[in-house]
């Protein structure tokens, strides 16, 4: 039988505290992508919370979250920026969707701030989750005018997004085809962040950039993020 001996397991126990560490250490650097409720609630619980909006000086301008910071990394100044902040106290970033941020967040991360967070969906599940936030904008469809296109059509298609987000571009041209196929068959409203933001948040069901929602009947049939398949599903859907 062997023999007990302390000290190797005293380094076999030092060990795997060890590994845990590494483990711990590498999962938050790695892990900056917070949901919209919890990204707001770590926000609430800092008295001065460093807030740092990633997307572009004009996107910016119309609209923010309150209080944040504007700058991402081919601002000119970067440096300047960055040496404004604290680093013993956490980073909240967000963009359009996570690109700019996600980016910024990690570059952060690797300039010594321990703890940086990244709004999963940006400013698009701010906005559209209901958040309170900054605009200069006047919204050009109130929530009230949605919900009248909304009961006074068979078949609505909607479509939210921002002129500044790629994914967006892409569902165009899709939309573009489903217009000239369905006609007056089927009404098509196309929702920007940067002309009605206030019926975004009053809608309270965006999470991403863009938002497809098809509604007939006054019913949602289908409530999707990104174009893939759309003109498929209103096929389907329109057809019975």
């Amino acid at each position: 039988m062997s023999q007990f001996n302390p000290k190797g397991f005293k380094n076999s126990i030092t060990a795997i505290i060890l590994l845990f560490t590494i483990v711990g250490f590498a999962q938050n650097q790695n892990t900056i992508t917070l949901q919209l409720d919890s990204f707001s609630a770590k926000i609430k619980d800092q008295k001065n919370p460093q807030i740092i909006d990633a997307r572009g000086p004009e996107e910016f301008e119309l609209n923010h979250i309150n209080g944040a910071l504007n700058f991402n990394l081919e601002t000119k100044n970067y440096t300047e920026y960055v040496a404004r902040l604290d680093k013993s106290k956490p980073l909240f970033i967000y963009s359009i969707g996570a690109g700019r941020s996600n980016l910024l967040a990690k570059e952060l991360l690797k300039n010594g701030f321990s703890e940086v967070h990244d709004l999963e969906g940006g400013i698009a599940a701010w906005i559209g989750g209901g958040k309170s936030f900054y605009t200069n904008l006047k919204s050009k469809l109130t929530l009230a005018e949605f919900n009248k296109i909304i009961a006074n059509n068979k078949s609505v298609l909607v479509d939210i997004g921002s002129r500044y987000c790629g994914a967006c571009k892409k569902v165009k041209p899709i939309l573009e085809t489903i217009r000239a196929e369905y006609g007056a068959n089927l009404k098509i409203i196309e929702i920007d962040l940067e002309e009605s933001p206030q019926v975004i948040a009053d809608l309270k069901t965006v999470k991403v950039f863009p938002t497809l929602i098809l509604y007939q009947n006054g019913k949602i049939v289908f409530k999707k993020d990104g174009s893939n398949d759309l003109k498929k599903e209103v096929d389907v859907a329109l057809a019975h």
